[in-house]
């Protein structure tokens, strides 16, 4: 017995020894992965309205000009439009016209009636469109009334921004 006991211990001995050590085959898979950069972009079409002269107190629209303007969303995400006014260099944007304060507004739905559903443009960011998906567009009409007085009677430079914010 013990010749066989001898053997025995010493090749579990190995077989523990060795029991750390794997043998086999190894095999491999891989993750193809991609992304894209993100877009924010906007653009306006046509991006000119010219109001021409117009009488203290009065307004016009780009209804009546049939220059509604387009702005499409040019990026690759969804975003949220806005849109702002800003003061010329003789004229504070205000909600309503007075001695060198004019108003600027802007429609996205049913504009042909003005003032109806038009909202007086701000200095500040406002909602143009809540959400448009890449390459979408939203249109919208813009109305301005100038002064009720003034003292300048050169041209002014009544721009509108529109900008787009990544949902």
């Amino acid at each position: 017995m013990r010749k066989i006991l001898l053997p025995t211990l010493i090749l579990v001995g190995l077989g523990l020894a060795f029991s750390g050590f794997r043998t086999g085959a190894a095999e491999t898979a891989s993750v193809t992965a991609t992304v894209t950069a993100q877009n924010v972009s906007v653009t306006v079409a046509d991006g000119t309205v010219t109001y021409g002269t117009t009488s203290l107190g009065s307004s016009k629209n780009t209804v009546a000009l049939s220059d509604t303007q387009t702005a499409t969303n040019a990026g690759n995400v969804t975003s949220q439009l806005n849109i702002k006014g800003q003061n010329s260099t003789a004229w504070t944007l205000a909600g309503t016209a007075g001695s060198d304060i004019y108003v600027h507004k802007f429609c996205t739905s049913t504009c042909a009636t003005p003032p109806t559903n038009y909202t007086a443009l701000t200095t500040n960011y406002q909602t143009l469109s809540a959400s448009v998906a890449a390459s979408g567009t939203q249109n919208f009409d813009l109305e301005l009334t100038i002064p009720s007085s003034t003292s300048s009677y050169t041209q002014q430079s009544v721009d509108v921004i529109v900008q787009a914010v990544a949902l």
